[in-house]
């Protein structure tokens, strides 16, 4: 038994914030942040939009596309580091919305890995049978926390929620997934406050996204290297049979040197960080759905997806479309 996509989606929030008007903001420049992470513009959650609300979106996207209705899913697995309230979780109120009762809502915080975790956890769920048809979105209102006086930080984040439609079947779909993680780089991307730490982070004015960024970018370039090669390994195949890959969309400069320690050309490469920036969690279902409906993907695609973040979090999944 195996777990194959049925359906994705996305979904991006109206405000569309450039650099132009960053410009305005910080002591930056449109080709100072283009030069340094390729974004050229990212999305931003209005007033009272929730993460919850992206997700809903999203997720009624992927149900459309998989022509199925929310009573047909009998598992939610939502990966986000900025959920709507500490509790109930994020999916339990996507639940609420969708209206299925009773079936299994979990929420899951591994930073930008967040989608790629609960990849691997729903298709754990299928191929032992105790699930069939499960959704899996990665979201985020990033924006929420993010020091907007700080141009190392502001320039580089965006929301965004994207969703996909896990089902079971006979064919091949989802191969492998791979998740790891090392607690011994938690001081090099964080977020500095939580609730047993009783948000002291509030009175410094520190209690946003703290990034070294040269540091992150080492590790995170060799990293995805080794899971990239993790993964072909395991599955007996080589860079060549790859068609497209779909990493994390969090710097064109990570993605391009990831690319090359693939020896895989930029054409096989889905980017988008362009036009949300990093949205966590959310960067890569909504590169995938962006390559879905645009036409590139097609079905029978063997795909790498992966993904680094916080923590230090990283994973892959190899997907035959």
């Amino acid at each position: 038994m195996y777990s194959r996509i049925a359906g994705t989606g996305r979904y991006l929030p109206e405000k569309v914030l450039t650099n132009f008007d960053l410009e305005k903001m910080v002591d930056t420049s449109d080709q100072w942040i283009r030069e340094r992470s390729g974004i050229e513009r990212r999305h931003i959650a209005a007033e009272g939009e929730t993460t919850c609300d992206l997700c809903e979106a999203a997720a009624r996207q992927a149900l459309e596309a998989a022509n199925l209705t929310p009573a047909d899913i009998d598992m939610i697995v939502v990966g986000t580091t900025t959920p709507d309230q500490v509790f109930p979780n994020v999916a339990c109120l996507l639940q609420e919305r969708l209206g299925n009762r009773g079936v299994p809502a979990i929420g899951l915080e591994a930073a930008c890995s967040g989608f790629i975790y609960g990849m691997s956890v729903a298709d754990k769920f299928i191929r032992t049978g105790a699930a069939k048809k499960v959704l899996v979105i990665g979201a985020e209102t990033l924006s929420r926390f993010i020091d907007w006086t700080d141009r190392s930080t502001c320039v580089l984040f965006g929301d965004g929620a994207g969703a996909v439609v896990l089902e079971a079947a006979e064919s091949e779909g989802i191969l492998s997934t791979h998740i790891h993680a090392d607690g011994y780089y938690k001081d090099l991307l964080y977020f500095p406050s939580g609730v047993s730490k009783g948000f002291d982070d509030l009175k410094s004015g520190r209690d946003f996204v703290q990034m070294k960024g040269n540091e992150v970018f080492k590790v995170a370039v060799n990293t995805l290297g080794r899971i990239a090669t993790e993964t072909l390994e395991a599955n007996n195949i080589s860079q060549e049979d790859i068609d497209w890959l779909i990493p994390h969309q969090a710097n064109i400069r990570i993605i391009e040197a990831t690319a090359r320690k693939l020896k895989m050309p930029m054409e096989r490469v889905i980017l988008t960080v362009q036009d949300h920036g990093n949205t966590s969690s959310a960067s890569v279902p909504m590169a995938l759905d962006t390559a879905v409906r645009d036409g590139r993907i097609k079905r029978g695609d063997l795909i790498l997806l992966e993904a680094f973040g916080g923590g230090f979090t990283w994973g892959s999944a190899l997907i035959r479309y």
